[in-house]
């Protein structure tokens, strides 16, 4: 998939190939708001919606977050993960100030998710936009890469795979 940057395509993602549909998640570390290192292992365990944007500091990131933020108080079940670069102090911050409470915010400021999902895009210096849903045993059920980085995800597709993820858990 090429990714693009206001219609421009940009350098292609660091490492091989993104996480597919059907293969688990791989290994790496974030830090949540309070600077605890968390990693793959303490993600899983329940459905899991991973919203990875590239900056919070812009208009779409923040849109797609607050989406996101909106929805999990539709599907308590799941747990809501937004990744991001930006440091945790800065996402706490913005946390606090766009009311956002149902939703967990992860701060890959480190580079490990990055690194370990192939999904750091050098030239760019942060993630590219996607959106992953994977089951309570760690195995991806839903990948949405969004080649556009400027745009958000297609809400629609991910609701429906969470639907059915949640009624054909396996």
């Amino acid at each position: 998939m090429t990714i693009k940057l206001g219609g421009i395509p940009i350098q292609w993602l660091m490492g091989n190939q993104q996480p597919q549909v059907g293969e688990a998640l791989p290994n790496f570390t974030l830090r949540d708001q309070a600077g605890k290192q968390l990693t793959t292992t303490d993600l899983i365990g329940k459905p899991l919606l991973l919203s990875v944007v590239p900056d919070l500091r812009t208009k779409v990131c923040s849109l797609e977050t607050a989406q996101f933020n909106q929805t999990a108080s539709q599907f308590r079940d799941v747990r809501f993960v937004t990744v991001s670069n930006n440091p945790v102090k800065y996402q706490k911050n913005w946390c606090a100030a766009h009311d956002v409470t149902q939703m967990e915010i992860m701060s890959d400021a480190e580079g490990s998710f990055g690194k370990a999902t192939h999904l750091y895009i050098p030239i760019f210096r942060h993630l590219a936009r996607a959106v992953y849903l994977v089951d309570a045993t760690g195995k991806i059920t839903f990948c949405q890469m969004v080649s556009e980085i400027s745009h958000q995800p297609d809400y629609q597709p991910v609701i429906k795979a969470l639907q059915q993820l949640l009624t054909n858990p396996k």
